[in-house]
């Protein structure tokens, strides 16, 4: 039989890490194998995943325009980034030597720092400047690995700075490589100006900025492109209640809008519980989650999303027990919630090695909770997150003889190769 003709082969990898999951996220045991395949090779054609295989079959079966030999080292998937704040102005470096010095984040957040700093500096820069200052952290995050990330808003917190944010977010996904998925978080915190009116704010949320990003959504290329937008709220102490919560996320899944939820960062307020009561697709953060939220997340279709590096960053010996989680049999995802305050972080596989040493995930859950569930956690499981025919073909190419160096060390940058939507983007 005459050979196909593709775009692209990659093969001779000494690993191929496909974390194929057909069936939906990975959950419980299952996210302990990362779907390896010896002297592996992957098919590309059309920006898509045709096969995938051993590199004798996929040599034979296949003539490509442009061969890419990874001898020697792991292919897996483009990482994915379900939960980022990663579109802001400005920075809190003072803020991270003021918690050297003993203060807690809560401490300084009451003195008019940390999310409300960041929103006087977002509302006060120009879209063009925020793109500018936005591009860099995207970019280094593409270099990481990271191929498709989720952003939110959240640092405007009034009608004109959280459009704002929505154009800026549509004119960085535009500039790619990356590719993003939008998220209103106008619930972020309440704003100076509402300060001790927390409920005329949500109403405000609800009558009209929630219906504003709605009809810009409606209107984008992310709608037409097939990517949804979540609504996310902070449920937390100083932040949103239970009660304001659900008022905005119902109001945001009665406008036909998919969920995630920041739960339990320092308190468990009953946010979890809600979450899944109203179908949220992510409940995210989970540091103080007990046994009874982690038997209902197990329980629920929901992906829980962990944060290491934000407990890394602010000094926390607390981490989400993300080890009884998966053990419970949750589906579990990674990110970097890469932001000015709590987690300045751009790299994946840094948050990897911290999970794998605190919060004991195996190399492999790790890789897992970093691609195939991450991309359920953002509702883009059917694809992207692994390799598997049909898919969109975003693949690293790592320099490593085995996926467990990713986890094993830590500092600097394993990833040689980005494959984004099939071309040699790095």
């Amino acid at each position: 039989m005459k050979p196909a003709r593709v775009d692209l082969l990659v093969h001779s990898a000494a690993q191929l890490a496909t974390c194929a999951s057909p069936g939906g996220p990975r959950r419980g045991k299952a996210m302990d194998d990362a779907g390896l395949i010896a002297d592996g090779a992957v098919a590309i054609k059309g920006g898509r995943i045709v096969a995938v295989g051993s590199s004798e079959e996929l040599l034979a079966r296949y003539v490509a325009e442009e061969e890419l030999d990874a001898t020697g080292g792991v292919v897996c998937p483009g990482f994915v980034d379900p939960h980022t704040h990663a579109v802001f102005a400005g920075d809190r470096v003072d803020e991270f030597e003021r918690r050297i010095r003993g203060e807690t984040y809560q401490q300084i957040a009451a003195t008019g720092g940390g999310i409300l700093s960041t929103v006087r500096a977002t509302r006060a820069a120009a879209v063009p400047s925020i793109v500018d200052e936005s591009l860099v952290r995207l970019d280094e995050m593409f270099n990481f690995g990271t191929t498709t990330v989720e952003v939110k808003t959240g640092y405007g917190l009034d009608a004109a700075s959280e459009m704002k944010l929505l154009r800026a977010i549509d004119r960085l996904d535009r500039t790619g490589p990356f590719e993003l998925v939008p998220t209103f978080m106008a619930a972020h915190a309440v704003p100076p100006e509402f300060a001790g009116r927390a409920g005329a704010y949500v109403e405000l949320v609800v009558e009209e900025l929630l219906p504003a990003a709605l009809a810009w959504h409606e209107a984008s290329g992310f709608k037409g492109d097939g990517r949804p937008m979540f609504v996310d709220v902070f449920c937390e102490q100083h932040a949103f209640s239970l009660e304001q919560s659900r008022r905005i996320l119902e109001a945001g899944r009665a406008a036909g809008l998919p969920l995630k939820v920041h739960v339990d960062q320092f308190t468990e307020l009953g946010g979890l519980a809600l979450a899944l009561e109203l179908g949220a697709t992510s409940v995210d953060h989970l540091d103080v989650t007990g046994a009874d939220g982690i038997r209902a997340l197990a329980a629920s279709a929901a992906v829980g999303v962990v944060i290491p590096t934000a407990s890394f960053n602010l000094g926390s010996a607390r981490y989400a027990d993300a080890r009884a989680m998966i053990d419970a049999g949750a589906a579990l995802a990674l990110t970097t919630d890469i932001n000015p305050g709590s987690s300045p972080c751009p790299s994946l596989p840094l948050a990897m090695a911290i999970a794998c040493r605190y919060q004991k995930l195996t190399p492999a859950e790790a890789l897992v909770a970093g691609t195939i569930n991450a991309a359920h956690a953002i509702g883009l499981g059917d694809r992207v997150g692994s390799i598997e025919p049909g898919k969109q073909a975003d693949l690293l190419m790592l320099d490593a003889p085995d996926y467990r160096h990713l986890a094993y060390e830590f500092g600097g940058n394993p990833v040689a190769k980005v494959i984004k939507k099939g071309t040699i983007a790095i």
